[in-house]
């Protein structure tokens, strides 16, 4: 029977083959597992480079995904990252790996619990955990180093890009029900600085800056 620790180095050699290079990152997904923060009837898959149904009508992101985003955002380990939208919580923890602290905003509460409660079970202690309309951000704690929001807003929440501290990186997918595009923003002396990274499929980002409950 294949052990998880042999399922999360497979991963990491698949994502290795497309271009996921920065060794931090490969190190942090290769350490976290994937299985704790799934539903039970979805472990078998939990390791497959697939997005997955966590209830509520969200999804865990795909893992080249979280790679990738988590890749473009440059954390050298002394980082405050805004995270909005914690899900079940995978990419929070990749990124507790990789920076001083992250504070993670979620609107549902029991998705943010039940994240809490897995990454305090796994020994993660650098993270802030907060309940509300993400869209928002929080500026008490701010401004951020990075931002990586992980639901898809229209464009992005003006909120946050003013979180931002100057010369600071954002990573968000933006576009409509159809297409949706991943983007880096860098905050610049002149504006926003945008560079586009990928296509891509997120459930919307939901608030006052983003998409309005249906």
């Amino acid at each position: 029977m294949t052990t998880t620790s042999e399922l999360r180095h497979h991963l990491r050699e698949e994502l290795e083959l497309r271009d996921i290079t920065d060794v931090r990152v490969l190190d942090a997904i290769e350490q976290t597992q994937r299985d704790l923060f799934v539903p039970e009837s979805l472990r078998h898959a939990a390791y497959d480079d697939a997005a997955l149904p966590i209830g509520n009508g969200q999804t865990i992101s795909q893992p080249y995904i979280v790679a990738l985003m988590t890749q473009e955002l440059r954390l050298a380990g002394n980082e405050t990252v805004l995270e909005v939208g914690t899900g079940s919580g995978y990419q929070t923890a990749i990124l507790a790996r990789l920076c001083r602290t992250v504070v993670t905003i979620e609107r549902i509460e029991t998705l943010s619990e039940s994240a809490k409660r897995v990454l305090t079970e796994s020994g993660v202690g650098n993270v802030v955990f907060l309940v509300g309309d993400g869209t928002l951000g929080n500026s008490e704690r701010g401004p951020y180093d990075r931002i990586l929001v992980t639901a898809s807003a229209p464009s992005v929440p003006k909120p946050l890009y003013e979180q931002l501290k100057p010369g600071g990186l954002l990573i968000a997918p933006v576009g409509d029900e159809s297409m949706q595009e991943v983007i880096l923003v860098e905050r610049t002396v002149s504006g926003p600085k945008t560079t586009p990274l990928c296509g891509c499929r997120f459930v919307k980002l939901i608030g006052e800056a983003g998409w309005r409950p249906e």
